[in-house]
């Protein structure tokens, strides 16, 4: 799932130690546009917090899983980022091109003409 917003908040960094080792977290909140705007917190984990680089004001689209979990009887649910794309307007020195980290477009060759002699039922095997 992808949400569409602006950055409107990035809280601090939280870290700690479990029984897998290390682990570090960074949340922020994000503002969807539209007619009835929503605000999201998206948590973000592990390398990606430096990978991303979230800075507030930026227009982001976020690929995100959506989990949630019971414990003593309610309900918690996490939004995960895993996936940041930002739009084109907020990359410095970019036209317009593609977002940050998508491969460039595929322009296909022109198709080319069957050789002379090459029948549509002569197969080489």
């Amino acid at each position: 799932m992808e949400i569409t917003g602006n950055i409107i908040r990035v809280l601090p960094e939280k870290s700690g130690e479990g029984r897998n080792g290390p682990w570090r977290k960074l949340d922020f909140i994000m503002e969807t546009g539209g007619e009835y705007p929503k605000k999201v917190c998206i948590s973000v984990w592990g390398d990606r917090i430096d990978q991303f680089a979230l800075k507030e004001g930026e227009r982001v689209t976020a690929a995100v899983n959506i989990e949630s979990r019971e414990f003593n009887e309610r309900w918690y649910t996490d939004v995960k980022a895993w996936k940041i794309t930002r739009d084109a307007a907020d990359i410095p020195g970019d036209q317009g091109s593609a977002p940050m980290g998508a491969p460039p477009p595929f322009d296909a060759p022109p198709p080319t003409e069957e050789p002379p002699g090459m029948e549509e039922d002569d197969l080489p095997f």
